[in-house]
């Protein structure tokens, strides 16, 4: 129906006939003179419509935004003085001879141009026409674009795209499942998988070797900015490796897709422990294009008389931290107010902070309501953090755990507020990861998954599981967990040690797991991977503040599709044949945003 599309059209096809089909952008009537900017998933192009092409003209009279149309005319180019630059196709206008109405549409919800001001509930009711702004275009087509560059560069590498299940069964992967119902086995279930965790190490026992997939994985959990229930990554497994192959293929090849992709030359990628990275950032996701670090200070705090420091500083859970911020003494009472509701979200119970003023001074210098509780140690105190005239000092005490959640957050917020950043982009890997992670009461749980192998042997591990260190490694950018991977176990009697710790029966275990089990008897080879969730990837490189921009047809946070209308009530019919009666009926107001 077309010879170009609309962003195609260019100085080389001057005099030159065209027929492009696309939506009607913008219609303006200049004296007579119609002219329809037209749109199509390659750009806008200007169409000038006369009135002596009588049939052509009476179509473009009637032609409103968004109507469909397919014209044809001859490529010239525009007058002196109303050519545009800045458009791909702004040195050049179509003069149309003939123009046909291959569908209407009514007013839209909102105009393409104007998207700044439309809410994101207005804009996911009406994504189709949400997914036609120029915007969103180039996110998708970037999106594609990666997935291409990534297929690319694996099948060069000698990975076979393998696809795994989609119905299987619940595995603890550290959410919940969404369960399938079965109308052939009643009362049984399906579940979507969070991961083709297993699948692809049987993979592996089969002998495939390399083994990689772009797979739709599915998590019930709360959503945050960088998640949704319905999920992409890239899934990569390979045998007979260490940590330093799949750390080396999977640095190369995000290394060529910044670099194809965006024309990007990744810094060095740093190794950091988990330790290390809890303990100078308070994450284990450092933004390293931030130039603040926490400071412990526990052993200075155990001094001073003041409860709120002296408790968690000689409490063996505890911890007290302070973050320098250079320059932030200018800071105001409200903006300090602020912060202080901001780490409250992360179940801190103030932040106290210390103005250093003018040093020189020593006491008289400093601007703080907790300085008076600490005269014996300051001194130290500013030396510990180096700290200069005109900076701010802000602590964290409480348990570790809130400490670094409270602390990091803020060092993060401030980086942004104050433009502190120092690069574009700071890749590093994470690595020595616990094993294990333990619950307020003591329960251990696996910090990946129970298929990691850790660094020791299985009778070190047992006799010593909570400082155990695993053979996992994250891949982070700019304070987001690109990809995370490890060495898999390969061995049945680690593998049952592991679950013997997590207190997983081996009842429970046959039963859950008895299929790899089984295969880890027949010859498994040592293997290991990594996934990388490909829409944080994106969203970073599309520089996106959120998933949801980078996906055609994402959910709410609330997990619902307000498009569709999903999740919806099935009828007494289907449930019947599901073998399935609900408790209690579903509010009709349940999947509201």
């Amino acid at each position: 129906m077309r010879s170009h599309y609309c962003g195609q059209l260019n100085e080389t096809l001057v005099d030159q006939t065209v027929t492009v089909c696309g939506w009607v952008h913008r219609r303006r009537d200049h004296g007579g003179v119609i002219f329809l900017d037209m749109r199509d998933r390659d750009g806008v192009a200007q169409f000038v419509v006369d009135p002596d092409t009588a049939e052509a003209f009476a179509n473009a009279d009637r032609a409103r935004s968004e109507f469909v149309l397919r014209i044809t005319g001859r490529v010239r180019l525009r007058p002196e003085g109303t050519q545009n630059p800045n458009m791909p196709t702004g040195m050049i206008e179509v003069l149309a001879k003939d123009v046909e109405v291959l569908n209407t549409a009514v007013t839209p919800p909102f105009q393409l141009d104007e998207h700044g001001k439309v809410g994101e509930e207005v804009r996911l009711k009406h994504r189709y026409i949400d997914l036609r702004r120029p915007d969103m275009i180039d996110k998708l087509r970037l999106r594609s674009r990666i997935s291409h560059t990534v297929r690319a560069f694996l099948e060069n590498q000698g990975f076979l795209d393998i696809e795994t299940p989609v119905l299987t069964r619940a595995t603890p992967e550290g959410a919940r499942d969404y369960l399938v119902p079965s109308r052939t086995h009643a009362g049984s279930f399906f579940a979507l998988p969070q991961s083709p965790q297993l699948f692809k190490q049987l993979l592996m026992v089969a002998g495939f070797d390399r083994y990689y997939q772009i797979a739709k994985c599915f998590r019930d959990e709360d959503l945050r900015a960088d998640r949704q229930p319905e999920f992409t990554q890239i899934d990569i497994e390979a045998s007979f490796v260490e940590e330093q192959d799949i750390m080396g293929i999977t640095e190369s090849m995000i290394r060529q897709l910044f670099k194809e992709v965006l024309d990007v030359e990744l810094a060095d990628f740093p190794r950091m422990t988990w330790q290390d990275a809890m303990d100078r950032f308070g994450s284990d996701k450092p933004d390293l294009r931030i130039p603040l670090e926490l400071t412990d200070v526990d052993d200075l705090m155990q001094q001073v008389d003041f409860k709120v420091f002296s408790g968690p500083a000689n409490a063996d859970d505890g911890r007290v931290a302070a973050l320098k911020v250079p320059g932030g003494a200018s800071l105001s009472r409200k903006e300090i107010d602020e912060y202080t509701k901001f780490v409250g979200i992360y179940g801190a119970k103030g932040l106290a902070w210390i103005k250093v003023n003018e040093r020189a001074k020593g006491l008289d210098g400093l601007q703080s309501p907790i300085v008076k509780f600490m005269e014996n140690i300051v001194e130290d105190l500013l030396d510990r953090v180096d700290a200069k005239d005109g900076d701010i000092i802000f602590f964290g005490a409480d348990k570790a755990r809130i400490v670094n959640e409270a602390i990091g957050a803020l060092r993060v917020k401030l980086g942004a507020d104050l433009e502190l950043y120092t690069q574009d982009w700071a890749p590093l890997w994470v690595v020595d990861f616990p094993m294990f992670e333990a619950d307020d009461n003591g329960r251990l749980s696996p910090l990946h998954h129970p298929f990691t192998a850790p660094s020791c042997s299985p009778e070190a591990l047992k006799d010593d599981p909570a400082s155990a260190l695993s053979r996992a490694y994250d891949m982070v950018l700019n304070g987001t967990e690109l990809g995370g991977g490890s060495i898999r176990i390969h061995d049945q009697t680690m593998q049952r040690t592991v679950f013997d710790i997590l207190g997983i029966s081996d009842a429970e275990a046959q039963e859950k797991f008895g299929f790899l089990l089984d295969a880890l008897q027949y010859g498994a080879p040592p293997h290991g991977g990594l996934a990388f969730g490909l829409d944080r990837l994106v969203m970073l490189m599309a520089g996106a503040k959120t998933i949801r921009e980078v996906i055609a047809f994402p959910k709410t946070q609330s997990a619902a599709c307000l498009m569709t209308d999903a999740p919806g009530e099935v009828s007494s019919e289907q449930l019947k044949d599901l073998n399935i009666r609900l408790r209690q009926k579903a509010k009709a107001d349940s999947t509201a945003e």
